[in-house]
C-alpha cells in the first residue's frame, strides 16, 4: 500500500477550513469558496453541498444530514458567497430546513447558484440493526490501483482540476481504460477514496465523496465536463476510519443527460452514503 498521507484531524485540515461559515445575520452565513476544489474553472458540486451543508448543520437543531437535495442553477465560482438558510420544521429525531447559496457576478448582480432542502438527525441515536442486501464494490486492493500520483502524465481529470490534489483517489484499473485512451464504453467508475491531508471522513465530506470520482460518461467514451443539474444524497451512518470505497454507476444516457448512482463504502464495509444525481453531457465531445 502507498504510504500514507500525515493525519489531519476533523477541525483542522483544508477541507474544514475550506468548508468555513460565518454567521451575519440570523439564518445568513457568508463564506468564501476555495479554488481549490475547482474542475476546470467551476467548483464542484460534492463541495458546494458540504458548504451549504454546513450553514445548515448550524440553522438546524440536529447536526448530521440524513438526507439533502440540490438543484445546481447556475456554476460557482471561486470566491465569496452568502448562503441564506431558513427552517422548515423542527421534530424530536428530524429537522428539515432549505438554503440557497449566492453570489455576485461582474456586475455586482446578485445570482443564485444552488437551492437546497435537507433533512438532518443525530446519526449517533440511529439503532445498529442492519437488513441489507448491498454488498461492498469489487475494487482491488488499494495497492493494486492508480491515481493521478502514480503517473502523473495520466491526468484523473482532463484539463486544469485543483479539487484532484485535494483527493487520494486510487482507482480501479478496470475503469480507468479512459486515461489510456481505451474507455470500456460502461458506465462504471470505482475507487478508493480519501482526503489528501488524512482527514478521516464524515458526514460532511461523504457529500463531497459521492461528486469527486471522474465521471461516468469518460468510461463511455464522453470527455468533457460533465456538469450537475441535480443532487441528492443519503447519508446512513457514520463512517469508520480509514479509507472510503466509492462506486459510481450509470445505465441510461438519453437527451444528453445521464444519471449516476453512488454508493459510499467505509472500512468496516458498511454503506455509510448513496446518491444519485442527474447530469448533462456534451454528446460528440
Amino acid at each position: 500500500m502507498a504510504e500514507a498521507p500525515a493525519q489531519a484531524t476533523i477541525g483542522d485540515s483544508e477541507f474544514d477550513r475550506d468548508t468555513v461559515v460565518t454567521p451575519r445575520l440570523p439564518g445568513v452565513y457568508e463564506t468564501e469558496l476555495s479554488a481549490g476544489w475547482t474542475i476546470i474553472s467551476a467548483v464542484n458540486g460534492g463541495y458546494l453541498l458540504a458548504v451549504v451543508g454546513r450553514a445548515l448543520a448550524h440553522a438546524l437543531p440536529h447536526p448530521d444530514p440524513f438526507t439533502i437535495s440540490a438543484h445546481y442553477l447556475t456554476a460557482s465560482r471561486p470566491g465569496p458567497a452568502e448562503i441564506r438558510t431558513e427552517v422548515v420544521r423542527t421534530g424530536r429525531t428530524l429537522s428539515t430546513g432549505q438554503a440557497s447559496l449566492v453570489q455576485r457576478d461582474d456586475e455586482g448582480r446578485e445570482v443564485e447558484r444552488l437551492r437546497v432542502l435537507a433533512s438532518y438527525g443525530d446519526l449517533d441515536t440511529l439503532p445498529d440493526d442492519v437488513r441489507t442486501s448491498a454488498a461492498p464494490p469489487a475494487i482491488p486492493p488499494y495497492d493494486q490501483c492508480f491515481g493521478p500520483q502514480d503517473a502523473p502524465e495520466v491526468p484523473a481529470m482532463p484539463g486544469d482540476s485543483s479539487l484532484t490534489e485535494r483527493l487520494t483517489l486510487k482507482l480501479d484499473p478496470a475503469t480507468l481504460g479512459w486515461a489510456l485512451g481505451a474507455p470500456s464504453g460502461k458506465g462504471e467508475m470505482r475507487s478508493w477514496f480519501g482526503l489528501a491531508d488524512g482527514r478521516d471522513a464524515d458526514p460532511l465530506s461523504l457529500l463531497l465523496a459521492v461528486d469527486a470520482l471522474p465521471p461516468t460518461a469518460f468510461e463511455m467514451g464522453l470527455m468533457g465536463w460533465v456538469p450537475t443539474v441535480e443532487l441528492t444524497v443519503h447519508i446512513r451512518c457514520r463512517p469508520a476510519p480509514g479509507p472510503l470505497r466509492v462506486s459510481v454507476t450509470t445505465r441510461n444516457l438519453a437527451g444528453g443527460f445521464l444519471e449516476e448512482d453512488a454508493e459510499v463504502w467505509d472500512s468496516a464495509d458498511r454503506l455509510v452514503a448513496q446518491s444519485r444525481q442527474l447530469a448533462r453531457v456534451k454528446l460528440g465531445a
